[in-house]
């Protein structure tokens, strides 16, 4: 694989003139690069009029590699050829080498060239390119690309400081200008000299080559330029190899896309979300290009209009900015009825909303930029867990949810610098297991998670006093909206044609069921390992109903039972004694019809665990045993129910991680650790 380096253009304030007389101090010898061993002129010339003068010579470089490969290939140090163009009266300098060493093995080519400043002509621009061939090196071209291309890096680091050593030595020495360069007499015995040298022209750099030139590639129109001094300023620091990664993949789009390019702020994000691996953020970009011109995503911030809705209830908002200049956004997930807003307008309506988010997110961090004078390129999220439930785990809702990450994840990579969780409660780490799996590694380690009361002292780390919310005990008025529950009466109807797929998604995701006096609806749940959570979720569509969780030691019917659950009416066995054969671990709970339940339950041991409903007594017997079903006649409920079993494994880590974080922000475990406590924690939640 060809390995190729581009660097930006490097400015130095200071006349052509003058740099080139720093440039040629560097000869024979620069004891500022310890690698450059020497050098000898081995051709040299000079057009007639003398603007023209070429200069070849013989570079020897030592060798910085383990001795085990430097004994291998059986040399010290490699020579490598530069021929050097300058053109006095252009102002250019046009420098082309190339490696004598190892060349049938190892292809090097470097250009680089000096001119004048398209827009300052007292100011002197450098640029070079170089590709690195490894054909064949006794099997260790793998090692030597990574000690080739980290030692050509660390070089062309020291580049700029060597010139800037040389231009303050001239200065400290009186030389501050050099005149330009002016066409001297040209006598006869001149012109019949230099016959041979055939015309001066042909000297220049972009003559006839044998081989493709690297240095063509940077070739453009000066605007489509990046400078070292906008990407310090504007970009931030970023290695040699960064810089050319994104000098590299600009230019590649500049000349393939077709549309708007991308600002050098986005296509750094997508290098950044591939590790600075060229080919893999060139297809990760250009996917994301495609999605935002085919949901005209550019367009959205000018064309979006939440409905007054979510205005309303979706409790998230923009306050300010954190210690370090990023813009910050408050979401009260714990206040917010995630059901409710997704049945009152859809999950393409969130999912607009939240991509709004993210533009003026970005949109925000370029006008931090300006205001603060340093690159900011990503914003933080602070989320309040308080209030945050079962009613959060609607399993349409989380499904949702992780393709809101999904899309975030694909098309806004790098743009969230760290989450502040705070809050959390004992239900979170069940949250975190269904969507932690769907979040980038790199995402995750930006997680920051705080579940103590003491708060504000935590956040101070992370916000100034003066900008820490109301409701988290500062002084700052917060106007993100409290959220709330969505009245029933708004969620979306049946004859809504528009999201009539969507209500037919949500319908299959749960069972039906039917509750008779005489018969409850029970389901049977195999844990196969304790300390496993099960969830659930069930809407009582008609009638009142007695809602438990039961345990029995044993399957409570005869026969093969496969791993998981199993709905068939009546399954306790009516020969079973209470508290002997299977006992309550959930308090039983009353449910009115038109409520929604969520819930869970960590569980304790192994076996055989009865989700079970029952047709709700008149007035006085809710005390009874609700593990006694009534056989007289009723009526009939109906209910639509949905549930979930969480692995041990997975929850445990969770658990571990949330309980480790009781006093100060901790970063969440990316790894999974067993708990130590043995207890069930569970919860139940209903909304109306």
């Amino acid at each position: 694989m060809v390995q190729k380096y581009q660097s930006p253009v490097r400015i130095y304030k200071y006349p052509f003139e003058l740099v080139m007389a720093a440039y040629e101090k560097r000869f024979p010898t620069c004891p500022q690069i310890p690698v450059f061993l020497g050098s000898e002129v081995v051709f040299e010339s000079r057009s007639a009029d003398g603007a023209v003068h070429v200069v070849e010579r013989s570079c020897r470089l030592r060798v910085e590699a383990p001795r085990l490969l430097r004994k291998i290939a059986g040399v010290e140090h490699v020579v490598f050829v530069q021929r050097n163009v300058l053109n006095w009266k252009e102002r250019t300098l046009r420098i082309d080498a190339h490696n004598e060493t190892f060349a049938s093995r190892v292809v090097v080519r470097e250009n680089c060239s000096y001119t004048v400043h398209p827009e300052n002509e007292e100011w002197t621009c450098f640029e070079q390119s170089a590709s690195l061939d490894i054909r064949s090196f006794f099997g260790f071209e793998s090692a030597l690309e990574k000690i080739a291309m980290k030692q050509y890096t660390a070089n062309v680091k020291r580049g700029k400081e060597v010139i800037e050593h040389y231009l303050n030595e001239l200065i400290s020495q009186g030389i501050s200008h050099i005149p330009r360069w002016t066409p001297a007499p040209v006598r006869e015995e001149d012109t019949r000299s230099q016959a041979g040298l055939g015309d001066p022209g042909s000297l220049e750099v972009h003559g006839p080559r044998s081989t493709q030139d690297p240095a063509e590639e940077m070739v453009g129109t000066e605007g489509d330029k990046l400078d070292a001094d906008y990407i310090e300023r504007c970009l931030g620091h970023l290695t040699p190899m960064q810089e050319s990664c994104l000098i590299q993949l600009r230019h590649w789009l500049q000349e393939t896309h077709k549309g708007k390019i991308p600002k050098d702020q986005h296509i750094l994000r997508f290098l950044r979300a591939r590790d600075f691996h060229l080919d893999k953020a060139r297809e990760m970009l250009c996917q994301s290009l495609s999605w935002r011109k085919q949901h005209q995503v550019d367009l959205l911030l000018q064309t979006w209009h939440p409905p007054a809705l979510l205005e309303e209830f979706y409790a998230g908002g923009w306050h300010y900015q954190d210690i370090d200049g990023r813009p910050l956004y408050i979401l009260r997930l714990g206040h917010m009825d995630t059901k409710g807003l997704m049945k009152a307008v859809g999950e393409e309506a969130l999912l607009q909303h939240v991509l709004s988010v993210n533009e003026e997110g970005q949109k925000r961090c370029e006008g931090n930029t300006r205001q603060f004078g340093r690159p900011i390129s990503s914003w933080t999220c602070l989320v309040d867990l308080e209030g945050l439930n079962m009613r959060h785990l609607w399993r349409p809702g989380v499904k949702a949810l992780l393709r809101m990450i999904e899309v975030v994840e694909d098309h806004y990579p790098e743009t969230l610098g760290r989450l502040l969780i705070v809050r959390a409660p004992r239900v979170f780490p069940v949250l975190w297991t269904l969507i932690s799996p769907f979040i980038n590694e790199n995402t995750r380690q930006k997680f920051l998670i705080y579940s103590g009361s003491n708060y504000p002292g935590g956040l101070v780390d992370y916000l100034d006093k003066d900008v820490i919310p109301d409701f988290l005990g500062g002084e700052c008025l917060c106007n993100v909206p409290e959220g709330g529950l969505v009245p029933k009466s708004l969620y979306l109807m049946e004859e809504d044609q528009e999201h009539a797929e969507q209500l037919h998604e949500w319908r299959e995701t749960y069972q039906p069921a039917s509750v008779l006096r005489e018969a409850p609806h029970e389901v049977a749940v195999e844990i196969l390992e304790g300390e496993s959570v099960i969830t659930w979720d069930f809407d009582i569509l008609r009638g009142d109903v007695v809602f438990s969780l039961c345990y029995a030691k044993q399957a409570p019917q005869p026969g093969p039972r496969e791993p998981g659950a199993r709905a068939s009416g009546q399954l306790m066995d009516k020969g079973g004694t209470l508290g002997a054969d299977y006992s309550p671990v959930e308090a039983p709970l009353i449910c009115r019809e038109g409520e929604s339940i969520q819930g869970s339950h960590v569980t304790r041991w192994p076996g055989i665990y009865l989700l079970r409903w029952q047709v709700h007594g008149p007035p006085g017997s809710v005390d009874e045993d609700v593990l006694t079903a009534l056989h007289s006649p009723g009526p009939r409920c109906k209910l639509l129910y949905y549930y979930e079993v969480l692995a041990s494994e997975d929850f445990r880590g969770s658990m571990s991680s949330l309980e480790s974080c009781t006093s100060r922000f901790s970063q969440l475990s990316a790894t999974t650790s067993s708990s130590s406590s043995s207890q069930s924690h569970s919860s139940s939640l209903v909304s109306r």
